[in-house]
């Protein structure tokens, strides 16, 4: 279960804290880890109510077909959101690393290819990515999990040790480590919830008990938040008070190209997307069947076409932005407050006998007004820094 909300996500923390400032950076972490935790825990007691298994079933059998294309519609804009920051973070990733390996790259033949954001991106997506994300079986992807929580404490090590080392001139105004809070409260918010959103899992993690009840899916769920919020604080601080308003969205785009330890923690985050982006490919494809192809039989040129326009759209996005804080931005202030805000207390709402406003149903229906009132704002917020052109990064390499 941490292996699910410790993800990719993590990287923008930092970014998080500079959008809220400090005080409420942090008090915000601790309010999405509440709602978290408290929200998927209700979302396996609907499935209990509804006699249903999964995430798709349940919304399906509370609200019909409009049920099943609203949780499609989440699960494949957080799927699909996660495909495009993960072909960022290769061109914020590998190009370092090569550059930092071979200082002059640029006059070998084939392997400036290595150098360059675009083709490295370009190279990577569509020779190691979409081979992988052509396979029907995801589930030997599926154990790299392991592997992906290892690179992310290998990120949090670096960023606490050489943050500090950071000379003056790198670093963001000292001034502004301690701050209340900032005007992007809302859009923070949404980074920090695509960070932690694991409901599409939740039910798997649920069937996977040995004794699966509810006292002993708290256990974990309570377990597995207090050590994500940890990690996610320590990377969060370390990150934030070194480089404040300077703070990129993937952290590790605010150090120095040639730092060894940080170039480590690059190399193991950039190999880690090759099978996280299949993973998110295959959420994508599988919730374009279900809505379009429910009772079809296995086509091998469907399955290979949705494949590579799933893969395609990702990194021509990517290709045209390094900015990662906007790709956060949307996915999580889109879909991950749907999973997570908005769909669990409404289907409480709907399967519940007991009626809609008796006073046990406040805290759903502050849950459901919370969600939507991010989901709307962020969104509108960040759409409008794109056609504002307000979307430049520190630290990103759309030059290389």
């Amino acid at each position: 279960m941490s292996n699910s909300i410790i993800g990719a996500g993590i990287i923008g923390l930092p970014f998080a804290f500079k959008e809220a400032g400090f005080v409420m950076g942090f008090v915000c972490l601790i309010i999405v880890t509440i709602l978290v935790d408290w929200t998927v825990r209700l979302l396996i007691y609907n499935g209990k109510l509804s006699g249903r298994s999964n995430y798709q079933d349940l919304m399906e059998h509370a609200f019909g077909r409009a049920g099943l294309l609203s949780i499609s519609i989440a699960q494949f804009a957080f799927a699909f959101g996660g495909m495009c920051a993960y072909c960022v973070i290769i061109g914020d990733t590998i190009p370092h690393v090569f550059r930092s390996l071979i200082p002059n790259i640029d006059d070998i033949p084939v392997v400036w290819i290595f150098g360059n954001r675009r083709l490295c991106i370009t190279f990577f997506t569509t020779l190691i990515a979409y081979p992988l994300s052509l396979y029907r079986d995801m589930s030997k992807l599926a154990k790299t999990s392991g592997l992906a929580l290892i690179t992310i404490i290998v990120i949090c090590v670096s960023v606490a040790i050489e943050g500090p080392k950071m000379p003056s001139d790198i670093r963001g105004n000292p001034d502004l480590r301690f701050s209340f809070a900032n005007d992007e409260l809302i859009q923070a918010i949404a980074v920090i919830s695509f960070a932690f959103v694991c409901h599409h899992n939740s039910f798997m993690i649920f069937g996977s008990l040995r004794q699966p009840t509810m006292n002993r899916f708290a256990r974990v769920t309570h377990y597995s938040m207090t050590l994500s919020f940890v990690t996610c604080t320590v990377l969060a601080v370390s990150g934030y008070l070194v480089f404040t308003d300077e703070t990129a969205g993937n952290i590790l785009n605010n150090f120095p190209p040639d730092n060894v330890l940080i170039n480590v923690a690059r190399l193991a985050f950039g190999i880690n997307m090759f099978t996280t982006l299949p993973l998110e490919a295959f959420v994508c494809r599988e919730v374009l069947e279900t809505l379009f192809w429910p009772t079809a039989p296995y086509n091998t040129f469907r399955h290979a076409t949705l494949t590579t326009v799933l893969t395609l759209i990702p990194l021509v996005i990517s290709l045209l932005t390094c900015n990662l804080g906007i790709v956060l931005e949307l996915t999580g202030g889109f879909s991950a407050t749907m999973l997570a805000y908005i769909l669990p207390p409404l289907s409480y709402l709907k399967l519940s006998k007991d009626g809609l406003w008796k006073l046990n149903k406040i805290p759903y229906w502050f849950l459901l007004i919370f969600g939507m009132v991010v989901m709307i704002f962020s969104t509108f917020f960040s759409i409008q820094k794109v056609v504002l052109g307000k979307t430049s990064e520190q630290g990103a390499t759309c030059d290389l």
